[in-house]
């Protein structure tokens, strides 16, 4: 890096519009959403897809919803023209859906590109080429006025071959390429004579697509160009106004949303963000904030999983963990106080009477899971950084355990130590285990062998006997009481065992109908001051009991 004073780099200038008017709207309407996945992101794969991963990904962005794609170059490979062409010869296109094809403002390449659309039912030329003054000084040499004359000229080429797709609706969409780093008042220019050249209607209107092509400055920066564009403009009611941005300052998402409050009509993009250098917008992010905000973007996102499984395959790329809405961890909480948040916000959910319609507010969680296609099951998970109410939610979620407030530090502390031990994540079976041989499974000193109770005919009280193994020795112990668990307690003080009193007893269902189990969590403190819980799980509500008073005995000393 260069020292301080940095004279290598300068700050970007910012557009004259002191009364802007995005800051204060809202995106309240669904723009035109066009996939660039199959030219703009294959062209930035270090080995290109080929047809077969081509067909299934355009197939994909036909299932989600795309009505615009952009399926290649077809002028400047043979690969691309192929691809077109099967996918018409074939009949592979929905209906409504457009194909949209780049092309250079050059004759031959127009040409070509009408020859790859023949048959089709719509189509988008998208022709283009770069405004921008360095551009302009470091690849063309070119004036300004000689640019815009490129622009022109192409225009006026597509003009010429339009009778080659008579049967097929055209439309035109005219790029300024790096529009992010040239001046607007140029850009407008060589837009309207562009206009002026195709004489666009508003039933078929032109697509001017403004393209941040390099991510130069602050996202306020772009919205001020598109709004000093849209508001300077001459026959806006026949321009459809379009976002392509890039994310190289890691900013493309906001640059989007800003430029939409700016007032564009539509949005370029890849899923997953795919692209050249840090990427294109993705398309799956903006789409799903919208979402998450009320306003359903017409887009199928509902198995986002698979979305990501067969983007991964086709194209050889991976989406990151952190990545919005489909990164492995993005519904994940390992911090105590948030799953602790999380599973009382979900549970308070799950007691509302309408909660499909109720509004989602659960803490930490923007966006229902579920809508996604994803799993509840692992929004929380457990590392040594986790709470005592995340190893409940597990718990709780995957196995039907509904642990006692009190109970959950004494689970909390002994998972966590494992984790922590072996420095690792806890998965649920691994979490269920553990509590499994310390609350489930702790059979030493006291065991219980056998257990039958009864009433005496007229009598409120039970009776009870047993056979239990102390330390080695089998004993039989018989008592009376006010139930099961309570007889089998004055029977232990008969035989001297009681150094302990009963302070908690809880219980409750597992599953439903005839697999039903019974799970009871029992809480004993010593005359020494011991405490501890215990758990038992039985088809019998009675043993249940029992066998959690037995774990929580045996766990206190």
């Amino acid at each position: 890096m260069q020292p301080h004073p940095i004279t290598k780099y300068r700050p970007w200038g910012t557009i004259d519009l002191p009364d802007r008017q995005w800051p204060s709207k809202i995106i309240d309407r669904i723009p035109q959403w066009c996939s660039v996945d199959l030219r703009d992101g294959n062209q930035a794969l270090p080995i290109p897809m080929g047809v077969k991963e081509k067909l299934e990904l355009f197939e994909l962005l036909c299932n989600i919803g795309f009505k615009q794609i952009e399926i290649g170059f077809p002028s400047a490979a043979q690969t691309e023209f192929d691809f077109a062409r099967k996918l018409i010869d074939d009949k592979l296109v929905p209906d409504g859906v457009a194909l949209q094809v780049l092309t250079q403002a050059r004759e031959h390449l127009i040409k070509r590109s009408f020859e790859s659309l023949q048959g089709a039912q719509k189509a988008i030329l998208h022709l283009y080429n770069s405004t921008s003054p360095l551009q302009r000084r470091v690849t063309f040499g070119k004036s300004k006025e000689e640019i815009k004359n490129i622009a022109v000229e192409g225009v006026k080429l597509v003009k010429k071959y339009l009778s080659e797709l008579s049967d097929t609706e055209v439309q035109l969409e005219y790029s300024p390429e790096s529009f992010s780093d040239t001046e607007v008042e140029y850009s407008l220019e060589v837009c309207e004579a562009v206009m002026d050249a195709w004489e666009p209607t508003e039933q078929n209107p032109i697509i001017l697509n403004l393209p941040a092509t390099v991510e130069l400055f602050t996202p306020n920066v772009h919205a001020d160009q598109i709004e000093w564009f849209c508001r300077n403009m001459k026959e806006r009611n026949k321009a459809i106004i379009s976002l392509h941005t890039h994310n190289d300052r890691g900013t493309g998402t906001a640059a989007t949303e800003l430029g939409l409050l700016a007032g564009a009509d539509r949005v370029e993009g890849t899923l997953f963000g795919n692209g050249e250098r840090t990427g294109n917008l993705d398309i799956v992010t903006v789409a799903l904030n919208m979402y998450a905000q009320g306003l359903h973007p017409e887009l199928n996102f509902e198995n986002l999983d698979q979305i990501r499984e067969v983007y991964e395959q086709t194209t050889g790329m991976s989406v990151h963990d952190r990545h919005p809405y489909a990164g492995d961890l993005v519904f994940t909480a390992f911090s105590g106080s948030h799953q602790d948040a999380i599973k009382k916000g979900m549970d308070l959910r799950e007691k509302q009477d309408d909660s499909e319609n109720s509004h989602w507010q659960v803490p930490y969680l923007s966006i229902d899971p579920g809508d996604l296609g994803r799993s509840y099951e692992e929004i929380i998970r457990i590392n040594s950084q986790s709470g005592k109410g995340g190893v409940a939610y597990v718990l709780s979620r995957e196995f039907g355990l509904d642990l006692p407030k009190a109970m959950h530090p004494e689970v909390g502390n002994l998972i966590n130590e494992k984790a922590d031990s072996e420095s690792r994540e806890l998965p649920a079976n691994e979490i269920y285990a553990i509590f499994k041989a310390e609350f489930l499974e702790k059979n030493k000193p006291l065991e219980l062998i056998s257990f039958d109770s009864g009433k005496e005919h007229g009598k409120e009280e039970v009776s009870c006997s047993a056979v239990i193994k102390l330390k080695g020795e089998q004993k039989e112990v018989n008592g009376r009481g006010n139930g099961p668990i309570n007889a089998f307690v004055n029977g232990l003080e008969e035989n001297g065992l009681k150094d302990f009193k009963l302070t908690d007893y809880r219980q409750h269902s597992i599953g439903g109908g005839s697999a039903t189990e019974s799970a009871a969590f029992v809480q004993l403190q010593t005359k020494v001051g011991r405490v501890a819980y215990g758990c038992g799980i039985n088809s019998s509500i009675e043993k249940s009991g029992l066998l959690a008073l037995v774990n929580a005995y045996n766990r206190t000393r």
